[in-house]
């Protein structure tokens, strides 16, 4: 692998775009740009191709680009996030007054009146219908029940039985 050549992402969630090779950080890393967010790499990560383009050593973004465009290869392109507009924190006597605009304004909105729908004209009255008693039905009696197991002897002391011996006749 050489600063300039074109390969092919085989591993992350860029896989399958090309990259081209900008600098050799060591002989398992490289940092890589193209139709890639500019990075370093790992080369087992990478699938080299026959194709070398001209850039120097650790080339821009924008030059890298030009060199893609030449290719007609797309690139990654980014854009900045736009800066919104941050909260400033009120204190002292102004917290009070924005407490009480707010009030009033949760005033305003509830105060509105709603604005009456037009209703349909009453179709005929609903009947109601008397409420269905559930019957539920007999259960058959449930068999009788094994009686449970007789519990087994506790476990015996350590005195031994004495065994008796079968008379032989």
């Amino acid at each position: 692998m050489e600063i300039g050549q074109i390969c092919i992402k085989i591993a992350g969630r860029d896989a399958g775009r090309e990259a081209v090779i900008v600098d050799i950080l060591d002989h398992v890393f490289v940092l890589i740009d193209g139709n890639v967010r500019r990075r370093k790499c790992n080369v087992m990560h990478l699938e080299p191709t026959a194709q070398v383009i001209k850039i120097k050593k650790k080339a821009s973004h924008e030059e890298v680009k030009a060199e893609f465009s030449k290719l007609k290869i797309g690139v990654w392109e980014t854009t900045p996030k736009k800066a919104g507009k941050r909260p400033i924190k009120v204190r002292g006597k102004k917290k009070a007054e924005v407490e009480e605009k707010s009030k009033k304004a949760v005033k305003k909105k509830a105060a509105k009146p709603k604005e009456a729908k037009p209703q349909a004209p009453a179709k005929a009255a609903k009947v109601e219908k008397p409420a269905e008693k559930k019957v539920e039905a007999k259960k058959a009696p449930k068999p009788a029940e094994k009686p449970a197991p007789a519990k087994k002897p506790e476990a015996k002391t350590a005195e031994p039985e004495p065994v008796e011996k079968a008379a032989k006749a």
